[in-house]
């Protein structure tokens, strides 16, 4: 897959990988180099349930507020 970079630096990334990612119009995107690669990373900024930037709790590289935490408590 490849895409055409515009005059300003400016390139689109093709839905499929959008909708793969859960990367929606406004999320930021880290980018750093690796070697001779530039890796895109979505950051994410908020609850992975509710998208809530509350009380937010890190686990396996995502984030759970503690209103969703506590849900997740009680349906176990």
């Amino acid at each position: 897959m490849s895409r055409k970079v515009d005059e300003l630096g400016r390139m689109v990334l093709p839905s499929e990988l959008r909708r793969r990612f859960r990367i929606h119009e406004g999320d930021y995107l880290g980018i750093h180099v690796e070697d001779q690669r530039i890796i895109l990373t979505k950051v994410e900024t908020g609850c992975v349930f509710c998208d809530s930037g509350e009380g937010l709790v890190a686990f396996r590289d995502k984030y759970v507020c503690s209103s969703c935490l506590e849900g997740l408590h009680r349906s176990t």
